[in-house]
């Protein structure tokens, strides 16, 4: 008998029953624990069951028209803002405000591109800077001044609202000719182009969380903020950057939305890009206390909250009864957590 098949009788001396033995001497039994204990697991599971379910239900789930709504209007912005937040998650934050930078910084594009005649490169350029001075302004007051970062973002969010509204009038704006081709560059050259960008963008930030000390030092800041401070991490430097991180993904978003519409429209920037971001994030298994989070748990996440919004409305569902079926999707993830946090510890110990 081989090594792989060979088991020790139990305690009471009886001979053991069959197990089911993976190739390299593992059972199968702790090669789906170890799978479960993934924090991505659960929510890729539901998000290809959601797929194939509204499949099976409605054809029309998978046309051509329909898989383009899913993968190159509604999930590509959910992704982008979730790496952000899964960011600030990680380390004891949020960003509320970060919905309403993306309205506003293409219509400081525009003001600047039309009234001022401020060439198209660079104008796109200060509106992704725009972007980095709202999270600064977060850091500040969160790290500095020490408001708790929901007040802080709440606050500097309906800031941008306002005076997004009173300078627009409330009313959309036309894409500035002088930044109308360099769509291309931004999401706007083919029918997928904006995707394109959102699996990029969840490489590079799944490298930055788990393949370089930014990440390291990030997760440390949200698991043990005093023990971080005393190994020598600069906590308001890690934080200052995810917060800018956050916001300039937001103003990112914010300009793709502008070239995929062809329109600069002040009702894209609201709470709900903020909100979808935030439920992806914990849906895929980032803890909002911080100290745990991942990357490819919000990709899978947002797929998931795509599949719901597209395919209630194939089915002619409400779509008000999404945000209750959110609400339950966000308690069972966080329920989910609790339980593979101490999976996880036992299987340490």
């Amino acid at each position: 008998m081989s090594e792989a098949t060979q088991q020790s009788p139990d305690v009471m001396g009886r001979p053991p029953g069959p197990r089911a033995v993976t190739g390299n001497g593992r059972s199968l039994g702790s090669v789906l624990g170890q799978l479960a204990r993934q924090r991505e697991a659960a929510v890729f599971v539901i998000a290809v069951a959601s797929f194939v379910g509204f499949w099976l239900a409605n054809s029309a789930f998978v046309s051509t028209t329909t898989l383009a709504v899913t993968f190159n209007n509604t999930l590509p912005a959910i992704i982008i803002i979730a790496l952000g937040e899964v960011l600030l998650l990680i380390c004891g934050e949020i960003d509320l405000s970060v919905g309403w930078v993306v309205g506003f910084a293409p219509f400081f594009m525009h003001y600047l591109a039309d009234y001022y005649h401020v060439p198209g490169p660079l104008a796109i350029l200060c509106a992704l800077l725009l972007g980095v001075v709202v999270g600064w302004v977060n850091g500040f007051l969160t790290v500095t001044v020490r408001l708790p970062s929901f007040i802080t973002t709440l606050g500097t969010g309906f800031i941008l609202q306002g005076t997004m509204l009173y300078t627009s009038h409330a009313e959309p704006a036309s894409v500035p000719t002088s930044v109308a081709h360099y769509g291309s560059w931004l999401g706007g050259g083919n029918k997928y182009s904006w995707l394109i960008w959102a699996v990029v963008l969840t490489a590079i930030f799944h490298i930055l969380l788990t393949r370089t000390r930014w990440g390291l030092h990030t997760v440390s800041v949200g698991g043990n903020l005093l023990g971080s401070q005393e190994a020598g991490i600069k906590v308001a430097r890690i934080k200052y950057g995810n917060f800018m991180f956050t916001s300039v993904l937001g103003a990112l978003v914010g300009l793709q939305t502008m070239y995929y519409i062809n329109s600069i429209d002040p009702n894209s920037g609201s709470y709900i890009p903020m909100f979808n971001a935030v439920t992806a994030a914990v849906i895929g298994g980032t803890a909002m206390l911080g100290g745990a989070g991942t990357i490819i748990g919000a990709l899978f996440g947002a797929i998931l909250l795509a599949n719901l919004s597209v395919g209630f409305s194939v089915e002619g569902i409400s779509a008000n009864l999404l945000y209750a079926i959110n609400g339950v999707f966000i308690l069972v993830a966080m329920v989910a957590n609790v339980q593979l946090t101490r999976l996880r510890e036992r299987g340490g110990r």
